[in-house]
């Protein structure tokens, strides 16, 4: 879509470089931060089994895959980490840790008002350098 909007494609096909690029993107991101977040999901919230993750990860896709099919754009982290607090649930209440899920949900709190702060911020500047 950025591309589309800056005038540099005029179709939705994607190029084939723009689709490695955001692979190599994402698998840096994971190498870089990625275990942090399967260490804090898998092992600190709640201590996730085979069977819980298989669980998990059935339910993240039913709702993923019928949320697209409607058009409705979800957050696959906030799926799947929903899903893991389920899961854990089933067990008993107090198998989650919800001190870590709150902090989880602070942040996601906080995100959206942070990328509006920062998208605005952006603009500001790129129309002072005039661009």
């Amino acid at each position: 879509m950025a591309l589309i909007s800056g005038g540099y494609l005029t179709t939705w096909k994607v190029p084939i470089w723009v689709i490695l690029l955001c692979a190599v993107a994402m698998g840096f991101g994971i190498a870089a931060g990625g275990w942090r977040v399967i260490k804090t999901l898998g092992v600190q919230m709640h201590k996730l089994q085979p069977v819980n993750g298989f669980a998990a990860e059935t339910a993240a896709t039913a709702i993923i895959l019928g949320a697209s099919s409607m058009g409705l754009p979800v957050s696959t982290t906030h799926v799947i980490t929903t899903c893991i607090m389920g899961v854990g649930a089933t067990k008993r209440l107090s198998a989650v840790r919800w001190g870590i899920a709150g902090k989880i949900l602070m942040a996601w709190i906080f995100t959206l008002p942070a990328c509006i702060g920062m998208s605005w911020l952006t603009y500001k500047v790129l129309i002072y350098l005039g661009m």
